[in-house]
């Protein structure tokens, strides 16, 4: 099934942009190219992503990587996706062609759909895992039917495909002949059951979507189908490791064990947690998913998504002119007087996770005379990692499990203050890994185990990690902890 070669290549489709990633029979990455697509937003603030641009640019960065890093192209031994999750794409099974752009996941435009449901939300959240939101593909896809003449018609004849972007791409590499996503996936769509593992009549019933129109469910290191990357290719070779984008980075971190836990640090962050083959639902803020399925089992996750993490930092240089450059704040906060009590609530358009108020608005608060430049810089550093920890603590509660370290990536996390910080008032080690292309990494590492040329148990042993231990006395992390959440209870007592 699977031929002689000694790389894996991995597609990793993002929001911006589409990246192609090479690894080598030791999983280190030798090259990389990238494409970014066209962000299309209109008059009314609908955001849509091109999936022929997409579908052309995953092609490039396939034929760039490998040319980029010198090989022949036959000794790619197989291949692995990551991509965007929410992001929902309609086309016609017969012709390949898109019904219309795809509506990706910041689209806010089936918010008056998700409100139709609003008396189903508990039982969709029972099943599901996830809380009713226009965010997820489910809505999307009713907006599609409920909008476009032609997505309707076609499912009238059975003809209508509708998925995320991996069955988007998997279509297209088959040549066609491949309708199918995996369990992470599936699992954010708001369609699938986490407990029965498959599409949910009864909701699917509810937002008038065929059972015919959704791609099949299958493992994430499945033989999805075999691709000669439009002609790229005299052999073709196997797809089989395919992740959403955050399911990706939480394997490439290692984090496959019930209890480890990952946090990203971008424009704001995703906490997500392995809690292990049996689902666990919370109803205090964080969602439930599939992590993945794996030799023929799945585990699953909590999840928690803030808004302003890294954009506290372009805030103060951008919009207050409080530093030049994100560099600067590190050196800033630790010049500060330790002493200052300044907090800072980034509720700039609401708190997200556990919070979810909408309504709230940002605050410092603690301020005193001696307050300066520096302090506040140190306070809108430090509302990155308190967010976090809110994150931390309850996924710890929830799952009833001790977490000692935490595995971390993006840009913040170059941040020595911030990182150090998060370490003491987290209370455990923070790891960083070397690479940080980890969405994409998880991808390759769950192709290449599937196809033989990883061996699981020893893959990860190369990466090297630079940690954080906390050094935090108990009494002023719980004082600092206190403090925050009092700010909290402030901004959302006055929303």
């Amino acid at each position: 099934m699977f031929r002689n070669g000694k790389y894996i290549l991995a597609v990793d489709q993002s929001t911006q942009g589409t990246k192609g990633l090479l690894f080598d029979k030791q999983g280190k990455l030798i090259a990389r190219a990238d494409q970014p697509h066209r962000q299309i937003i209109d008059a009314n603030g609908y955001v849509e992503h091109d999936p022929m641009e997409i579908m052309e640019n995953t092609y490039a960065v396939c034929r760039d990587v490998i040319e980029k890093a010198g090989i022949d192209p036959e000794e790619v031994k197989a291949m692995g996706i990551s991509n965007q999750r929410e992001t929902t794409v309609a086309w016609n099974k017969r012709t390949g062609k898109p019904v219309m752009n795809a509506i990706v996941w910041q689209c806010a435009r089936a918010a008056k759909v998700a409100e139709k449901h609003a008396d189903e939300a508990e039982m969709i959240r029972q099943k599901t895992g996830i809380t009713l939101s226009p965010y997820f593909p489910a809505a999307k896809i009713q907006w599609i039917l409920e909008n476009v003449p032609e997505a309707r018609r076609l499912q009238g004849f059975g003809d209508l495909a509708v998925g995320t972007i991996d069955s988007w791409l998997i279509y297209n590499l088959s040549n066609r002949c491949v309708f199918s996503t995996d369990y992470s996936n599936a699992s954010r769509t708001q369609l699938f059951n986490i407990h029965t593992l498959d599409w949910d009549k009864e909701i699917l019933r509810s937002f008038g979507i065929d059972r015919e129109s959704l791609p099949d469910v299958v493992m994430s290191d499945s033989l999805f189908a075999q691709t000669d990357l439009d002609g790229l290719l005299m052999d073709c070779i196997p797809i089989c490791g395919v992740l959403g984008d955050s399911h990706g980075a939480l394997f490439g971190q290692n984090c496959r064990r019930r209890g480890e836990l990952k946090a990203t640090y971008g424009t704001g962050s995703s906490v997500m947690m392995n809690i292990g083959d049996q689902p666990i639902l919370s109803d205090k803020g964080i969602v439930t998913s599939l992590a993945w399925g794996k030799k023929h089992k799945v585990e699953y996750v909590f999840e928690g998504n803030l808004n302003y993490t890294g954009a506290v930092i372009s805030w103060l240089k951008d919009d207050v002119g409080l530093i030049q450059s994100a560099a600067e704040t590190a050196e800033l906060a630790e010049q500060a007087n330790p002493e200052d009590r300044t907090i800072f609530v980034p509720a700039f358009t609401g708190l997200g996770s556990p919070y979810w108020d909408s309504n709230a608005t940002g605050m410092f608060t603690g301020i005193t005379r001696t307050t300066g430049r520096k302090e506040l810089v140190k306070a809108g550093l430090e509302c990155i990692a308190y967010q976090i920890t809110d994150l931390i603590e309850l996924m710890r509660q929830e799952a009833q499990l001790d977490i000692s370290s935490i595995r971390v990536d993006g840009g913040p996390t170059a941040n020595q203050y911030l990182m150090q910080f998060q370490s003491d008032i987290a209370n455990c080690s923070v790891q960083i890994p070397e690479l940080q292309e980890l969405s994409g990494m998880g991808a390759a590492y769950m192709a290449g185990i599937a196809a033989g040329l990883y061996d699981e148990n020893q893959i990860y042993d190369g990466i090297s990690y630079t940690e954080y231990q906390p050094r935090m006395e108990k009494e002023e992390r719980e004082k600092k902890l206190e403090r925050w959440g009092e700010a909290v209870r402030q901004v959302l007592t006055h929303s």
